[in-house]
């Protein structure tokens, strides 16, 4: 029974931290959704979210949520998303269908938030659940990392590489262990495994998104439907990139950081 109970309550603390560190994309799409329910205004509801965005990553970074070097790695994601945006809408993979001012080739430009809030995720959670890497190879991770990133381009005339590069992702990250703290206790999985598994909770976050008019695929101009699972694979495979450049930055701000290529081969 004390084992149960003790597991219960694993959970629950498992689940707060979760929460905490995913404030604030909760709140950025809380706000995305209010949005919606507001009245006719004289200006764009999309340029109201982009103000929404400044003002949340101000007071993120004022209440302690963001240190500086957490803000450097939001700040690179946004951009990178930013320009994932501009390629990703213009082959027309989706759409942002209401106009605003602060809308560039069809991209408003709060559309690097959503980025910004997975990048934001992944700081508080390298703080909040302690995380600690054992095996991981800097360059093979990284270039996978990138050839995936590039790959979500060149699949609009190139053949697509996705499967490919997921199983040149598990074998980069073989023997890759994330360790991490739930109150006193250690637990450990397997980086590919965690990138399964915020991919699939980005995907449901996606549909949470997509319900509130963040943005709209194809197939849900014409009324909301679920996002395909499919997503779930893009989104595992992407946020390696986001965990690339957080590694990177992380990896230089503590003494400890030597113990990230422990148990594996530098570089390899």
């Amino acid at each position: 029974m004390n084992t149960f109970k003790n597991g219960v309550a694993q959970l629950v603390r498992f689940g707060v931290l979760q929460l905490r560190c995913c404030a604030f994309a909760v709140a950025l799409l809380g706000g995305i959704g209010l949005s919606r329910l507001l009245p006719p205004l004289p200006v764009a509801r999309y340029d109201l979210v982009l103000l929404y965005g400044v003002v949340l990553t101000v007071v993120a970074r004022l209440v302690g949520w963001e240190s500086r070097r957490d803000t450097v790695v939001i700040a690179v994601c946004h951009a990178v998303g930013l320009l994932f945006e501009l390629v990703k809408v213009r082959l027309g993979s989706w759409s942002y269908p209401e106009d605003a001012v602060t809308k560039i080739a069809g991209v408003p430009l709060y559309g690097g938030f959503m980025y910004a809030a997975v990048a934001g995720y992944m700081c508080r959670a390298w703080r909040l659940f302690r995380l600690r890497c054992t095996g991981y190879r800097t360059v093979a991770t990284s270039v996978v990392a990138g050839a995936v990133y590039v790959n979500f381009f060149t699949h609009h005339w190139l053949p697509d590489l996705r499967w490919p590069l997921a199983a040149a992702l598990v074998l980069a990250t073989a023997g890759t262990w994330v360790g991490f703290s739930v109150g006193r206790d250690r637990y450990r999985m397997p980086l590919a495994v965690s990138f399964v598994l915020i991919g699939f909770f980005l995907w449901v976050a996606e549909n949470a998104a997509t319900y509130a008019g963040a943005w709209s695929y194809p197939s849900q101009l014409h009324g909301w439907q679920p996002v395909s699972p499919s997503k779930i694979v893009a989104w595992a495979l992407l946020i390696s990139v986001t965990f690339v450049v957080a590694e990177r930055v992380k990896a230089s701000e503590r003494p400890w950081t030597a113990s990230l290529r422990s148990g594996g081969v530098p570089g390899a």
